[in-house]
């Protein structure tokens, strides 16, 4: 699972927004959302499924090859939303 965390609270985080791609050999996965509070535990994140979560199976698919072993890209930006 990953996910981006803000350093502030949730009123300031809900002015940003980011996103999270996975990758590798000619695919691409995005997930798109609005950054957590750094003062969230990473296990309340977690539990409300709240950013990109990738099946071993499709982490493999991704993957390509002899589907042994993990050959991923994972880039991720953050943006201001206008106000």
């Amino acid at each position: 699972m990953a996910f981006l965390r803000f350093m502030g609270d949730d009123d300031d985080a809900k002015r940003f927004s980011y996103s999270l791609e996975v990758g590798g050999f000619g695919r691409k996965l995005t997930w798109q959302g609005v950054p957590r509070s750094i003062r969230d535990s990473h296990k309340t994140v977690r539990d409300s499924l709240d950013g990109l979560i990738i099946q071993r199976s499709m982490a493999l698919f991704f993957s390509g090859g002899d589907r042994k072993e993990l050959k991923l890209k994972v880039a991720g930006r953050i943006w201001r939303e206008p106000l």
